[in-house]
């Protein structure tokens, strides 16, 4: 199970230890996103504490593909970055340092605009677990 983290609000008025998560995993600026690949209960737990700043979920092979293509930043910038490699080496497991390329995608806002930030109750926004709906607002920000 891939998971992808989009921070979705900036940095003003957040509390201490929000900004410190959102640090520890590497997510710093607006619109920038992770891909996590372990199930440990320390990720869940962040992803709890965090869930009205960033909208996550499972992101399928497809995407995965684009996003590398289209956003991965090599470290050597001189150096291409080699998309099969990449997603064979996120799917066993290896660091980002290893495949060459930088541990976070920055992102376009979504085409279309955001409908709305916070859930009201009725599933309408785009904070907290989207589940597979993360695909199609990661297609819109590439």
């Amino acid at each position: 199970m891939t998971i992808v983290i989009i921070r979705i609000r900036g940095q003003v008025g957040l509390d201490k230890k929000i900004k410190e998560t959102l640090n520890r995993l590497r997510i710093r600026r607006k619109y920038s996103c992770v891909i996590i690949d372990e199930n440990k209960k320390e990720i869940f737990g962040m992803l709890e504490k965090i869930r009205n700043f960033v909208a996550y979920g499972n992101i399928d092979d497809k995407t995965l593909g684009e996003l590398i293509e289209k956003r991965a930043q090599p470290i050597e910038k001189k150096k291409k970055v080699d998309v099969k490699n990449i997603l064979e080496g996120i799917k066993k497991g290896e660091k980002y340092d290893k495949l060459g390329i930088k541990p976070f995608f920055r992102l376009h806002p979504p085409r279309g605009g955001i409908d709305s930030k916070i859930h009201f109750g009725k599933g309408k926004g785009v904070l907290g677990d989207n589940k597979e709906k993360i695909n199609e607002l990661i297609r819109r920000m590439l």
